[in-house]
């Protein structure tokens, strides 16, 4: 959680792997895509068949939590699919806030409650602070660059 560039979706993806070898089946998303699939549906009148792709799978990964702001009605279908999958399924989050933060990204402090309340029951959060390894490369190439 937190700072870009450090590290959270590879570490969400070697889990997601350690996961698939154990026998589980994983899910793949970010969030934003997560939401504009259940917004697409839910406009179709498919709602209940696209939240079971989120719901069926062992272990659902959920990336870039945080990284755009969602609508109430938006937090509210990502609140089904944590809702639906508390206590049957694991989930993995990555994000950039802080959960202090998430009433912000859920456009709602309550429904942001709600969310974590059922998130934070039974997990390991695991903080991640440090320089972007992305930029550390490209900041050493170009000290390499203008030193030579």
């Amino acid at each position: 959680m937190i700072t870009p560039g450090v590290g959270k979706t590879h570490i969400a993806v070697a889990l997601s792997v350690a996961a698939c070898r154990a026998g589980f089946s994983v899910y793949f998303t970010t969030l934003d895509d997560m939401v504009r699939q259940l917004k697409a549906a839910e406009a179709a009148g498919r709602l209940n068949s696209k939240l079971r792709t989120y719901l069926r799978p062992g272990v659902l990964v959920v990336d870039e939590v945080g990284y755009q702001p969602l609508e109430r009605a938006e937090a509210n279908l990502v609140f089904q699919v944590i809702s639906k999958r508390y206590e049957k399924g694991s989930i993995i989050l990555t994000s950039n806030k802080t959960f202090s933060e998430w009433g912000q990204v859920f456009g709602d402090e309550v429904l942001a409650t709600a969310i974590l309340d059922r998130l934070l029951h039974h997990c390991d959060v695991v903080s991640i602070n440090g320089p972007s390894y992305r930029l550390k490369n490209r900041l050493a190439a170009i000290e390499r660059e203008t030193a030579a």
